[in-house]
C-alpha cells in the first residue's frame, strides 16, 4: 500500500458509498457500488453513456433511494433520508442537463441557491461566483432560458456554489459544450478545489478531462465499478485508453 493510500485508510471519507444497489422497477441500475470521497479531493466516475453514473449521482441525492447498501456523509447514514434533508447538509448538486430556471433571471437563479441568513454573506458569495464566471455578471438581468449552453452550465454551478457546499456533486458538466467552454469550466473546478479546498465528486463521459482533473477516479461499466486508481493511473491504463480515449466505446 502506498503512503497516500495508507493515509486515506486512516481517515473517514467525507462521502462513503458501500455496496449500493439501485433499481428502476425490476431493472437493476447499480450493482454493489463502493466509492470513497475524502475531504479536499476531486474524485471522478467515468463510464459510457448508460453505465449508471447519473443514477449513482441521483441515488446519493435520495431519488431514487438505494434498495441495498449504505451512503454515509460525514459518518452519518443518509441512505433513507428525503432529498431535501440530504441537500440541507452542505451538499450541492449541479445536475445533468443543467436545469436552470428558464423564466428567472441569472440573478434570481443565483438567489434560489443562496443561503439568505445574512445579506453580507450573500453579497460575498455573489461576488465569488461573478469572479469565477464573469459572463454571469454581464448576463445577470437575462433570463436563464435565453443563455447559451455554456452560460447555463456556469449558472448551474454558480447556483450550487451559492449554498456554500462542503461537497459539490457535478453530473456531466461538459455535456454538449464546446471544447473551449469545457476547458474553462474544468479550470474553475480545479481553482475551487485548490483555493477553497472544495471537495468535488463528478461523473463524466469526457474521460480525458475528468481524469486529468481528478485526484482519483473510478470506472463504471453496466452499473458496476470495474477499476479505480489515481487519475494519472487510469489515464495510463490500456483498457481505459482504448475504451474512452481512442474512439472506442462511448
Amino acid at each position: 500500500m502506498s503512503v497516500a493510500a495508507q493515509q486515506q485508510s486512516d481517515r473517514t471519507p467525507l462521502l462513503a458509498i458501500r455496496g449500493v444497489e439501485t433499481f428502476y422497477g425490476k431493472i437493476q441500475a447499480l450493482r454493489s457500488v463502493d466509492v470513497d470521497v475524502y475531504e479536499g479531493e476531486i474524485v471522478t466516475m467515468i463510464g459510457a453513456n448508460g453505465a449508471g453514473k447519473s443514477t449513482l449521482m441521483m441515488t446519493i441525492c435520495g431519488d431514487p433511494q438505494a434498495r441495498a447498501g449504505q451512503i454515509l456523509y460525514r459518518g452519518e447514514d443518509i441512505t433513507r433520508l428525503p432529498t431535501h434533508d440530504i441537500m440541507s447538509k452542505s451538499i450541492a448538486q449541479s445536475p445533468e442537463g443543467r436545469r436552470v430556471f428558464p423564466r428567472m433571471t441569472v440573478m434570481e437563479n443565483l438567489q434560489m441557491g443562496a443561503i439568505l441568513e445574512d445579506e453580507k454573506d450573500f453579497d460575498d458569495d455573489l461576488r465569488k461566483v461573478f469572479d469565477l464566471f464573469p459572463r454571469l455578471k454581464e448576463r445577470r438581468g437575462q433570463r436563464g432560458g435565453t443563455l447559451s449552453g455554456g452560460e447555463q452550465q456556469m449558472l448551474a454551478i454558480g447556483r450550487a456554489l451559492m449554498s456554500r457546499p462542503k461537497l459539490l456533486l457535478l453530473d456531466e458538466p461538459s455535456l454538449g459544450l464546446a471544447p473551449l467552454i469545457v476547458k474553462q469550466i474544468f479550470e474553475v473546478i480545479r481553482e475551487l478545489n485548490r483555493n477553497e479546498g472544495l471537495t468535488v465528486f463528478l461523473v463524466e463521459q469526457n474521460a480525458f478531462h475528468a481524469l486529468r482533473l481528478a485526484h482519483r477516479g473510478y470506472v463504471m461499466v453496466n452499473g458496476s465499478v470495474t477499476m479505480t486508481g489515481t487519475g494519472a493511473e487510469l489515464l495510463a491504463r490500456d483498457e481505459v485508453r482504448s475504451a474512452y480515449l481512442e474512439g472506442g466505446a462511448h
